[in-house]
């Protein structure tokens, strides 16, 4: 499935954040921070990351149901997709 553009948006978002805040993890990393800083953005990074993989998921849901209808969702194909995220 596709989803249009403008409801990427949001996702798009997210992950362009946890992109930059990884690089300013690494930068900590090569600038000598403290492993107790680095880990503590890292796990920021983490959950950006999760956050954007459900709501990419969401998305896709609203997608699906509004485009093809609730009788027409793959069912084993998003309890996959929810469980590649866990």
């Amino acid at each position: 499935m596709q989803i249009p553009a403008d409801e990427l948006k949001p996702v798009l978002t997210r992950l362009r954040r946890a992109h930059g805040h990884l690089a300013s993890v690494i930068r900590m990393l090569e600038d000598g921070a403290e492993c107790e800083d680095a880990l503590t953005q890292l796990a920021a990074v983490n959950k950006a990351l999760a956050r954007s993989g459900y709501s990419l998921v969401a998305t896709g849901l609203q997608h699906c149901m509004r485009e093809d209808g609730p009788d027409n969702v793959d069912e084993q194909k998003l309890e996959r997709l929810f469980l590649s995220l866990a």
